[in-house]
């Protein structure tokens, strides 16, 4: 009778160790796009770090080829504070914090409605809201004078906080309509067997889901009503009572323009609404892309 032997093991092949794999080039296509994305984040930085620079010259080297100043003058960075700016500053916040939260308390209730009922005259609804979206404030800037003019709001806050929380009122019932659709209805329906109203399932399920809808309509309402200038110029004839960005024109003259304190304004002004967008850019691109993937 025949033994059968056993087959041989095939000796395994070494492994090659972990720290010994070549790395391997990027591709064309890669280096070619972060290229590319580079050289448009220079292109968008440029001014900034020209109006930097510009704000820490002096006045007599204004006209010096040298990209560098010569001569460093931080004074101008701290003469802002003791040039009655930082009244203007405090204006602009309050302009701004204040059409933020009327724009919350307006579109929040809006666009939760029109995204969970669908009422007769909901489609024209929405689409009139776009079409408000289509109108620029300096269109008819003489309108909203005479309106204001009527009601006694002329050169008061309170009329600069109602024209930018009215125009930036569109894009934040856009936004937060599309974000609270794209949330099922299932989770409001299973807060409401808990024991749970309306309010209770929009305040404590809704709204921390629309998070990030929520913060990208209300940076953007900041930013804008920050940025305000044309509405703001015609409205408010009171120095003290003008934005920032209105107070900063008093440095440009009939004959000639202060530009290091100019620019060293306009640095501070600007450093504020960098460091907000900062903290919140993640939520802020996941409110942009709300409603694209169900």
């Amino acid at each position: 009778m025949a033994v059968k032997t056993a087959p041989q093991a095939r000796p395994r092949p070494h492994a090659k160790p972990r720290g010994a794999t070549p790395r391997r080039m990027p591709k064309i296509k890669t280096v070619l796009v972060a290229a590319s994305a580079y050289v448009i984040a220079f292109i968008f930085l440029f001014p900034y770090v020209v109006m930097l620079l510009t704000s820490l010259r002096s006045g007599d080297s204004l006209r010096e080829v040298s990209f560098w100043p010569e001569e460093w003058v931080w004074s101008n960075l701290t003469n802002f504070w003791t040039s009655g700016l930082a009244g203007n500053l405090w204006v602009t916040l309050k302009v701004a914090f204040g059409s933020t939260i009327l724009v919350l308390l307006v579109a929040l209730p809006a666009a939760y409605y029109s995204a969970r009922h669908n009422f007769r005259g909901r489609t024209a609804f929405l689409i009139l809201v776009l079409i408000t979206q289509m109108f620029q404030p300096t269109a008819m800037l003489v309108g909203i004078y005479r309106e204001f003019y009527q009601f006694g709001l002329v050169d008061s806050i309170w009329s600069l906080i109602l024209v930018n929380g009215g125009f930036n009122l569109a894009f934040a019932v856009w936004i937060l309509n599309a974000y609270f659709a794209s949330i099922p209805r299932e989770l409001e329906e299973a807060a409401f067997i808990d024991g749970n109203g309306r309010f209770g399932a929009l305040f404590r399920v809704t709204l921390p889901l629309a998070m990030p809808g929520v913060i990208t309509a209300l940076i953007f309402t900041f930013i804008a009503a920050w940025n305000e200038f044309v509405v703001a110029l015609t409205l408010t004839t009171t120095p003290e009572k003008q934005p920032l960005t209105v107070a900063l024109n008093s440095f440009i003259g009939q004959y000639q323009v202060d530009w290091q304190n100019l620019f060293a304004g306009s640095v501070i002004a600007t450093i504020p609404v960098i460091i907000l967008f900062a903290l919140i850019e993640r939520k802020v691109v996941g409110g942009l892309t709300a409603g694209s993937i169900k």
